[in-house]
């Protein structure tokens, strides 16, 4: 009982620091973002394509300032460029959103689509929140998923 009683107050000891002093967002200035997308999945035992629409979220989770967005390119599953969405730099304002829609019947990327996200910000900033949505519905049967991006440079 003694060494139970020990170990609970040595292990409470050595976490309790950590706890008290919860880690503090990391703040950048730039990422470039790559963010898995899935025009379609396939289902059953003769693997039939289901379509899906993908919406691409971009969240900025900055409360004070904002970020620019600098590049939103949508490439295939062999990384070809299949669309560029940002013809000029757009601004995400404090807490603001903006999206980008693939509807169900374009499937000009393929299976391994993805978008490259840029974004960038005068003063560090919190890194936004970017995910893939993808749903579809036919027969009154639909599916929905998310994915979130993976930073590939800061």
């Amino acid at each position: 009982m003694l060494k139970s009683v020990l170990a609970w107050f040595c292990l409470t000891i050595c976490l309790l620091p950590g706890l008290l002093h919860a880690a503090e967002p990391e703040l950048l200035t730039a990422q470039t973002l790559y963010v898995p997308v899935y025009s379609n999945v396939f289902i059953g035992p003769k693997q039939q394509a289901y379509n899906l629409a993908v919406n691409l979220s971009l969240r900025n989770t900055d409360t004070r300032q904002p970020i620019i967005v600098t590049a939103i390119d949508y490439r295939s599953d062999n990384g070809r460029l299949v669309r560029a969405f940002v013809p000029r730099p757009i601004r995400i304002a404090a807490l603001g959103s903006y999206r980008v829609f693939i509807p169900e019947a374009d499937q000009s990327a393929g299976f391994g689509a993805k978008f490259i996200v840029r974004w960038r910000s005068a003063v560090p900033v919190n890194a936004p929140l970017v995910e893939g949505v993808m749903i579809g519905a036919r027969s009154g049967q639909g599916i929905s998923f998310v994915t979130r991006a993976q930073a590939i440079s800061n």
